[in-house]
C-alpha cells in the first residue's frame, strides 16, 4: 500500500470525498460507505434521521483497538501488563484520534449539522475521533482486516515519538494538579458548560489556575471536556 503522507491534503468538495480520503489515508473506501463514515449524527438528524455514522465508528474502535494492542505487545516484549494497558489507551483516546484527524486534514471532510457547524464542530476532538474510527470501520469493511490494520498502524506509528503521550495524556487531571503543585498553593478549578439538544449534547470545560494558566476543553461528556481542558493547561504550563 501507498506510504501515508500528511502534507498531502485535498481541496475539492465532499462530491469527491471517497478520492480524497482514499489519497489521505492510502486504501480504497466506497463512495456511499465514505459517505457514511462522515457523516455525524447531528446531519442525520437534521436531515431526516438519515444513517450516520455510529455503527462504523463502532467497529472502527475494535479494529482500532486489536491492531494497536497486537502492535504493542509484539514490539515491546518486556513491559508489563499494565504498562501495556496505558500505552494503548493513549494511542486510541479521543486526544490522540483527534490529533490524527488534524493532521491529515478530515474536520473538512465531516457532514454536520447547522448547531455542530457554528459551534465549531469540526475542531471538536470528539467529533474529529469519532469520524476517524468510522473510517477505520470503513476501510475494514472495504479492503478486509489486514489493510484495515496496516492503515492503523500507519496512523498511530508517529505518535510512539511522543513521549508526554504515555504521561499526562494519560491522566491530565492528575497530571495537571501535580504540575500546578510545584508552583504553589493553587489548585485546577473547573467550570462546565453544556449546550446543544440532548441527543448532540457539547460540553465545554474550562481550567482555571489562579492568575498562572486557564484552559478550555470541549467534550460529549462533563469528563472528556474537563480531561481535554487539563491537556491544553498541562501543556501550557510545560511550554512556559
Amino acid at each position: 500500500m501507498s506510504g501515508f503522507n500528511p502534507a498531502s491534503r485535498p481541496t475539492s468538495s465532499h462530491s469527491s470525498s471517497s478520492v480524497d480520503i482514499a489519497a489521505m489515508l492510502g486504501v480504497t473506501i466506497g463512495e456511499e460507505l465514505c459517505e457514511l463514515a462522515l457523516t455525524h449524527r447531528s446531519f442525520a438528524y437534521e436531515n431526516g434521521g438519515i444513517s450516520h455514522n455510529e455503527r462504523l465508528e463502532f467497529l472502527g474502535d475494535s479494529v482500532l483497538g486489536q491492531a494497536v494492542t497486537v502492535m504493542l505487545f509484539t514490539e515491546n516484549p518486556t513491559l508489563e501488563e499494565g504498562d501495556l494497558a496505558k500505552r494503548r489507551a493513549a494511542l486510541v483516546s479521543t486526544t490522540a484520534l483527534a490529533e490524527i484527524a488534524r493532521r491529515i486534514g478530515l474536520g473538512k471532510f465531516i457532514r454536520l449539522g447547522n448547531g455542530e457547524e457554528l459551534t465549531g464542530g469540526r475542531d471538536k476532538d470528539s467529533i474529529l475521533a469519532d469520524t476517524m474510527e468510522a473510517l477505520i470501520g470503513a476501510a475494514y469493511l472495504s479492503n478486509g482486516g489486514e489493510a484495515a490494520t496496516e492503515l492503523v498502524l500507519r496512523l498511530v506509528r508517529p505518535l510512539l515519538a511522543d513521549a508526554y503521550r504515555f504521561g499526562a495524556a494519560m491522566d491530565p487531571k492528575t497530571s495537571l494538579q501535580e504540575r500546578v503543585a510545584r508552583l504553589g498553593p493553587d489548585v485546577p478549578v473547573y467550570v462546565i458548560v453544556a449546550e446543544g439538544p440532548d441527543h448532540a449534547r457539547i460540553f465545554t470545560a474550562t481550567v482555571t489556575v489562579g492568575n498562572v494558566v486557564s484552559a478550555e476543553g470541549v467534550g460529549t461528556s462533563k469528563k472528556h471536556a474537563e480531561m481535554a481542558a487539563a491537556l491544553t493547561a498541562w501543556t501550557m504550563l510545560e511550554n512556559a
